[in-house]
């Protein structure tokens, strides 16, 4: 049977079989899905006063005085979808999707499709809503709400209602219409806070006896929640002023913000002694201790660099006294809106004079409240000043508050905060020992599955050098994928019922991907290079372990002969002889870290910039020591005072220069921190770094002899496959005055010729050595010679 169109909307048409209004573009869709299904249809129509339709997001202006708020109430529809559904402008509409059910004020949309449903997105990303959505009238079906119990759905949420949360809930939500299931979102002083509504009641008034009924509880309502739905399923409630609201507890938040932010100190190890000290300064000012009428500073501040535990200890105490904190983060206190942060950080500080006794716990302070400087913002200035207003009227109560702090950057911290009366208790959380990472290694691996002996973490613990308390984490955490890895591998099938256990071999390859953080920046990759790669030079080697080994694995011997390991190496000779080779395999061997400077990085041409960097390679070697610094050519930059053209004042040498003398034998101690400089022309190095507490050592790396000449002929030819008629005693005779590189460069040639005469060639002969000594010749010229003699007489 021909469908019929409807006269006075001629865009429409009425399906005589099944009575559904739809548009004349979906005729074809209709007829072949006679009747609609009417849980998962494919084009929209109206049955039974319902529009069945796709949800859109409303892109258009708001209506003429109309709020953002009032906006998110509303849904727009068609003015023939409200006549033929019965609705008019203003009424409150059911909005039902296959997972949630929604009451909205019906208002007209400007768009020229008749049967579209548009919602605000913020209300369509607050609910979820997808796909297929149902409009129709809520009329007739709606109580007044007695009172509404709602719990935390999101981050930010409150777990308890106080007087300005529940007024800003009934002036927010008064006349709205809600039903159980409903999600409410709340702005609260720049904080999005989302609730869902999980009970409700309704004063139902009689002659004869008042009773309060309460809907069922929030499962039974979610099973109300379905496409079908008609009004007389779910009730809805209407919120009045009189409307009470009530958060209700939920256990289950609130244990996980505990296990969020609540540490034990028997879980932090090796900073006993630092917990104890701040422990000390909290029992007296929380007044726990009988000093008197004497008022003590209030602050505490913890630095130190990043990831090494200072909000975990912090934390950790905090939760030891079992008191009321609050935690303050930048991100929670900056707005775009002036005077918003002030106005925060005033009701934080007032909260907390009405719950003594409690601790504020303000996160990165250099970035909630930066040095003065005249960049400065001023946001920056007025939460400064509001800050250092509250610590001085701190100072003069009796108040049992005591606030902490934490940064990373203690320099960028402005000093009129860091005086007495203020945070004059400064403790730094120092980059652990090697004693310290073995008790943090002990504590975390007491969680994790493992076969590690003691000798085991032992050895770790003395591999990790400049590891913080999160670089060892990030080091359980790839030696545990390791396991799995290493578990997949064997039973790809049933890993789950096999337990995860790590083991040594785990950590090892840990070990080769998990740097110190604050070495990241920095990072070199230093090619693996052992000493058994390198021929000869054995009284070289003996002096870099004396450097860089002995002070690692034997400082009580210092200690013992009253002495300070050398501070620096310098190695010289001709080109070649494997002085930046022997840095790499000293890199390798002492497992600490190693920090390459190379010197055209330096050079800046802007004032100050070039003694910055030199600054910067040894505050973060200090930050990772033990480590070593190596500056190949050192003449580039330790160049000899007043050798250099121009005005030797404004030189930038002559200024990296003085800025790598403080840094060697300046005010800020070194610490187990290593230079290791490479020249080829000591000569041109100014005296004063050559001097004893500088480059204390200074070794010769001489042409090899004929026993290095031939470990190197026989560490090269290994790797070769040559015939029975090279001989290596030959090869060491001929080769008296060759480099070690140029005796690599002999070997390499000899290949060569070998190829060359043949690309499947498989042996290198004689012969191809011969000419390969014809070619490379010795390069390092008599002069070279004599001025390295003479250098060394002249030190000696």
């Amino acid at each position: 049977m021909t469908p019929k169109a409807r006269k006075s909307l001629s865009s429409l048409t009425t399906c005589e079989k099944c009575q559904c209004i739809y548009g004349q573009n979906d005729v074809t869709l209709h007829e072949s899905n006679c009747p609609p299904s009417f849980d998962n249809w494919n084009h929209s129509f109206i049955f039974n006063d319902t529009l069945h339709s796709t949800l859109e997001v409303y892109k258009a202006p708001a209506p003429t005085n109309i709020s953002t708020q009032d906006l998110n109430d509303m849904v727009f529809v068609s003015q023939t979808v409200m006549q033929l559904c019965n609705i008019a402008i203003a009424d409150p509409v059911i909005i039902a999707t296959k997972n949630s059910i929604l009451v909205k004020i019906a208002w007209l949309a400007n768009d020229k499709s008749l049967l579209s449903v548009s919602l605000p997105k913020s209300t369509i990303e607050l609910n979820n809503l997808k796909d297929l959505i149902k409009v129709q009238s809520a009329k007739g079906n709606i109580s007044v709400a007695k009172e509404f119990t709602v719990k935390c759905a999101g981050k930010h949420a409150l777990l308890h209602m106080s007087t300005d949360l529940e007024i800003l809930f009934k002036n927010s939500n008064e006349g709205k219409i809600f039903c159980v299931g409903n999600k409410i979102s709340i702005s609260y002083y720049g904080r999005k806070m989302v609730y869902v509504i999980v009970a409700a009641s309704e004063q139902i008034v009689d002659h004869n006896d008042d009773t309060t009924h309460v809907d069922d509880d929030l499962l039974t309502a979610f099973n109300r929640l379905h496409l079908n739905t008609d009004k007389s399923n779910v009730k809805y409630y209407k919120a009045l002023y009189s409307t009470k609201w009530i958060i209700q507890n939920d256990v289950s938040i609130t244990e996980e913000e505990q296990k969020k932010v609540k540490y034990k100190i028997e879980d932090i190890g090796g900073y006993n002694d630092l917990i104890a000290d701040i422990k000390d300064v909290m029992d007296i000012a929380l007044n726990k201790c009988n000093i008197g009428d004497f008022f003590i500073g209030k602050g505490i501040l913890l630095y130190g660099t990043p990831g090494v535990g200072k909000s975990m200890i912090a934390n950790a105490i905090i939760s030891d006294y079992n008191i009321k904190c609050f935690i303050v983060h930048s991100s929670d206190i900056y707005s775009k809106s002036m005077d918003e942060a002030e106005k925060k950080l005033k009701d934080i500080f007032t909260e907390a004079k009405d719950n003594t006794p409690c601790i504020i716990l303000l996160e990165d302070i250099d970035t909630l409240c930066p040095k003065r400087i005249s960049s400065s913002t001023d946001q920056g200035r007025r939460v400064l000043a509001t800050i250092t207003s509250f610590f001085d009227e701190l100072q003069n109560t009796k108040d049992n508050i005591i606030v902490m702090a934490t940064t990373s950057r203690i320099e960028f911290v402005d000093v009129s905060l860091r005086r007495p009366g203020r945070i004059d208790k400064e403790f730094e959380v120092y980059v652990p020992l090697q004693s310290t990472r073995l008790e943090i290694l002990s504590k975390l691996l007491k969680r994790i599955p493992n076969t590690l002996l003691q000798q085991d973490l032992v050895n770790i613990s003395f591999s990790t050098h400049g590891f913080v308390g999160a670089d060892i984490y990030g080091l359980c955490s790839h030696a545990l994928m390791a396991a799995v890895k290493r578990q997949h591998s064997i039973n790809v099938t049933d890993t789950k019922t096999n337990e995860i256990i790590v083991t040594i071999d785990d950590f090892n390859k840990a070990l080769t991907v998990t740097k110190p953080s604050a070495m990241k920046e920095i990072l070199v990759e230093v090619p693996q290079v052992r000493w058994s790669d390198i021929g000869g030079q054995r009284e070289l080697k003996l002096k870099l372990k004396q450097s860089i080994e002995w002070p690692l694995r034997h400082p009580e011997a210092f200690t013992r002969m009253g002495i300070t390991p050398p501070r620096g190496v310098l190695m010289f000779g001709p080109p070649g002889c494997s002085k930046t080779m022997i840095a790499k395999a000293l890199a390798t061997e002492s497992k600490v870290n190693f920090l390459n400077i190379r010197g055209p990085e330096l050079f800046s041409k802007w004032v100050g910039e070039s003694e910055k960097a030199v600054r910067d390679v040894f505050h973060k070697a200090r930050q990772v020591a033990p480590s070593i610094i190596f500056i190949d050519e050192i003449d580039a930059l330790g160049g000899e005072r007043g050798s250099s053209s121009g005005n030797s004042g404004n030189n930038v040498e002559q200024r990296v220069l003085a800025q790598l003398l403080t840094e060697l034998d300046g005010v800020t101690a070194l610490g187990n921190v290593t230079l290791v400089a490479a020249t080829n022309r000591p000569d041109k190095i100014d005296k004063a770094l050559l001097r004893p507490g500088r480059l204390d050592r200074i070794i010769y790396v001489k042409l090899p002899d004929c026993q290095t000449r031939q470990e190197i002929f026989e560490i090269k030819l290994k790797k070769m496959p040559i015939a029975e008629d090279v001989n290596i005693l030959d090869l060491v005779e001929l080769t008296e005055g060759y480099s070690g590189a140029e005796i690599q460069a002999i070997c390499h040639e000899a290949a060569m010729n070998s190829l060359e005469e043949n690309l499947d060639a498989a042996i290198v002969t004689k012969d191809h050595f011969k000419v390969a000594l014809s070619i490379v010749t010795p390069r390092t010229p008599t002069s070279l010679i004599q001025l390295y003699e003479n250098y060394i007489n002249k030190v000696h």
